[in-house]
């Protein structure tokens, strides 16, 4: 990665500059979410039941879409590092490919337990 960087210095800039567009993006439709008919329901209180209860929904499929993301992202780093650790390990001792697995496994693991929340979340939801 690094000599990329040294051989391309114009695509860490562009990587730069394409992930701050996305956080951008990503924060203006946040404040979107969270600010959404806060002054459409006044004096209709069933517009306003149904508004909050649009806007708990929301929420609830926001923060599941946050549990997944925030757990896949985590489980790829972890499998990264210890698929490479479990590479390394396997080529100067290949009876240790069952023990290396079990590690890459268990990094693994953690994508599982955001995708559970994330499917309780969205059954909260509805």
């Amino acid at each position: 990665m690094r000599d990329f960087v040294r051989r391309h210095p114009w695509a860490a800039i562009l990587l730069a500059v394409v992930n701050v567009v996305l956080l951008s993006v990503a924060v203006a439709v946040l404040i979107v979410i969270v600010t959404a008919d806060a002054g459409f329901a006044a004096g209709r209180p069933e517009v306003a039941a149904a508004s909050q209860a649009a806007a708990a929904n929301g929420s609830a499929l926001l923060g599941a879409a946050i549990a997944m993301a925030g757990s896949a992202i985590g489980a790829g780093v972890a499998v990264a590092y210890t698929g490479a650790a479990a590479l390394a390990a396997m080529s100067e001792r290949p009876e240790l490919f069952g023990r290396a697995m079990v590690v890459v496994g268990l990094a693994e693991g953690i994508a599982i337990y955001g995708l559970i929340v994330a499917i309780i979340l969205v059954g909260q939801a509805r």
